[in-house]
């Protein structure tokens, strides 16, 4: 294992086989330096392992690490981390796009669908596997692992080991029955958790949480390019497949009325507990500035979980003089010429592209 040069690497994930007494199994995922095949320009290798336990399962055997897959990760931070066997007996690895600052662009990252950014991991099945929680068997007669048949790639255009895709760094996860569900942290607005389903699109970097990231303002000034005379809308809902962009289950923004919310997500688990009856059901989580939230899952589909998530404190009482982070009612809206274009346009979209609309928006 590297010595870390950013708190998002070292150990980062860890997951007993389900028949760890029998199989003395257990998987590691950790940030390793540069291991062939990585580009010299990138900053580490994203390795998952397997080690066995010693027969009283108390240690680990000397020797017995054996590398399940390796990844190259251009940046130092995005590397998710988080793995989790599923009911089905496979191993979910989360991988987050591999690079920060440039809103999943730049060296390392794709080419992807949409226009106004440049490229993403996120919506770039061919090219590598970043961006994506990955669903491999370790148990089949093949090495170093199996993908299973039924993952959503199999026979189609993309890499077979990816189960869902569009995350910028889910680093989080967990189950529940056969429920997976994901944090994936936002950039500097929106925080998100994903109810994950096969083949799911969850947006990234066309989206965070459920709004536009690339690029409202650059569509604002394509407004004005136009003479004005028509409205576009805010952010694509759709892949031009027409596989849609799934909104998250619940988004908080990170300040509210002057309150500060959060800075990133910490992906919790859903309450099957005794002690706390008021949080029954409820899926409880946090954020990386300490708040302990918890919100109110729904049956319905499509639209943010009904109810408040609010800050809690250790008894499962909301805390007082916070409101609601989660807002279950949103509005789809369109950007018009006028809609904030003074600002200038976002990091998204290419760099030739962005000069020419930010002339326009100035204009």
């Amino acid at each position: 294992m590297m010595e870390p040069v950013s708190w998002e690497q070292g150990l980062l994930g860890f997951a007993l086989h389900p028949e760890f007494t029998d199989t003395r199994r257990y998987y590691v995922r950790y940030s390793a330096p540069r291991r062939p095949g990585t580009p010299s320009g990138y900053s580490h290798t994203f390795v998952l392992a397997e080690f066995t336990a010693t027969a009283d399962l108390r240690d680990t055997v000397p020797g017995s690490e054996r590398t399940i897959l390796e990844i190259p990760q251009p940046g130092r931070n995005h590397n998710a981390g988080a793995v989790e066997f599923g009911p089905d007996g496979h191993l979910y690895v989360a991988v987050g796009d591999g690079n920060h600052g440039t809103g999943d662009g730049g060296r390392g990252h794709a080419n992807d669908w949409y226009l106004l950014n440049s490229g993403g991991n996120g919506q770039n099945l061919t090219d590598n596997l970043l961006g994506s929680v990955l669903r491999i068997d370790v148990d089949a007669d093949a090495d170093p692992y199996a993908v299973p048949p039924d993952n959503p790639l199999v026979g189609r255009s993309g890499l077979d080991e990816q189960y869902a895709w569009g995350f910028r760094n889910p680093y989080r996860m967990s189950f529940d029955g056969d429920d997976l569900y994901v944090g994936d942290v936002g950039v500097d607005r929106f925080e998100e958790i994903n109810r994950v389903r096969r083949g799911g699109n969850y947006g990234w970097n066309v989206r965070e949480g459920s709004r536009c990231f690339s690029n409202r303002l650059a569509m604002a000034a394509l407004a004005k390019l136009t003479g004005g005379e028509r409205s576009y809308p805010a952010c694509p809902t759709t892949t031009p497949a027409g596989d849609p962009l799934v909104d998250p289950v619940v988004c908080y923004p990170h300040r509210r009325e002057g309150t500060e919310l959060g800075a990133a997500v910490v992906a919790g688990y859903r309450y099957r507990g005794e002690a706390v009856p008021a949080l029954e059901g409820g899926y409880v989580f946090g954020d990386l500035l300490g708040s302990l939230f918890v919100a109110t899952p729904s049956d319905r589909s499509g639209d943010l979980w009904d109810g408040d998530a609010r800050p809690r404190d250790a008894r499962g009482g909301p805390v007082r003089g916070v409101g609601p982070v989660v807002r279950p009612r949103r509005r789809r809206r369109t950007v018009r010429p006028d809609d904030g274009v003074r600002a200038g346009v976002g990091a998204g979209v290419p760099v030739r592209l962005r000069r020419r609309l930010t002339a326009l928006a100035a204009d």
